[in-house]
């Protein structure tokens, strides 16, 4: 059965709408107005429209962030993925760990970008659960009432190559040079941070799981199901995706069938500083960029 992790009153998060400022060289964001609770930033999150999606000047709910995780393991490289019920839009979409940037995080949104990642993406092994590090910066052990953390050893944290046009907040550019796009359909800033897991040099008989996040009767629950992991792995080969996915359990890969998959608006085509897709077919956003594809993998995607 699922295992409760937390419980938490969805009241208690607070954000900040945007004004966002948009050019050929740069993006810039500040916030607006006052803070907002969990249910008023769903109630602003309506499609809009800009003119032109490399100048504009536009009123957003809030600000995103999302991590495009890339593990090592065994000598190879994943692109570390999460499977989401998305309760606002209502679709269920592979996507990258993302989550809301509260309104004291909004300077510093790198900070969201990894405590997302400490709190949907859990490494197990059989010495226990793996916290995390970032640099100088341990990343937090959430559910550590639950689950035991192992003490001696740890995975880090680091980043990859940023994006070549600056996102700044205020006048004051980001750490890490995160990716920006504004997402028309739900009128959002979100920013996608490049990283990279390193596991310690012991681990072995690892198994990967995605804790989900909803709302339940008024509070916000997040549980662990071992039946389910819905944490998958894409294969890389220099650099590029593989049209497979997995999931990796007791160190043993598993492949996962792509049959009627959808990816999150991340993955869709960008426009200038824009995304106008709410989400994407698998072999569609395969068909839109360099893969290497094997005869195993045409088999997996039927």
């Amino acid at each position: 059965m699922p295992r409760v992790l937390v419980r938490k009153n969805p009241a208690a998060f607070k954000t900040l709408p945007l004004f966002v400022e948009a050019g050929p060289d740069n993006l810039s964001y500040q916030s607006l107005g006052t803070p907002l609770n969990f249910t008023q930033m769903l109630e602003r999150r309506r499609p809009i429209e800009v003119a032109d999606p490399g100048h504009f000047a536009v009123e957003l709910a809030n600000l995103g962030v999302s991590v495009r995780l890339t593990l090592s393991w065994q000598g190879k490289e994943y692109w570390v993925l999460v499977k989401q019920q998305r309760q606002d839009r209502g679709d269920v979409v592979l996507k990258l760990i993302s989550g809301y940037v509260s309104a004291h995080e909004l300077n510093l949104p790198l900070l969201s970008a990894i405590h997302e990642i400490a709190e949907e993406c859990l490494l197990e092994t059989p010495e226990g659960w793996l916290s995390g590090r970032f640099g100088d910066t341990w990343l937090p052990t959430p559910y550590d009432t639950h689950l035991r953390y192992r003490e001696t050893t740890h995975y880090s944290l680091h980043s990859r190559t940023g994006a070549t046009r600056p996102v700044l907040c205020g006048k004051i550019p980001l750490m890490e040079r995160p990716r920006a796009y504004v997402h028309l359909p739900t009128a959002s800033l979100q920013l996608v941070y490049d990283m990279r897991l390193e596991l310690p040099k012991d681990t072995h008989q690892l198994s990967l799981f995605h804790v989900d996040e909803r709302v339940e009767d008024g509070k916000l629950i997040a549980r662990l199901d071992r039946s389910r992991p819905d944490l998958y792995l894409i294969p890389l080969e220099k650099g590029q995706p593989n049209a497979e996915l997995m999931t990796l359990r007791k160190g043993q890969l598993v492949p996962a069938s792509t049959r009627g998959i959808w990816l999150a608006e991340s993955f869709a085509a960008q426009q200038g500083w824009v995304v106008k897709d709410e989400r994407i077919r698998w072999k569609d956003w395969l068909a839109a960029r360099p893969v290497a594809a094997t005869a195993s993998n045409k088999q997996l995607a039927c």
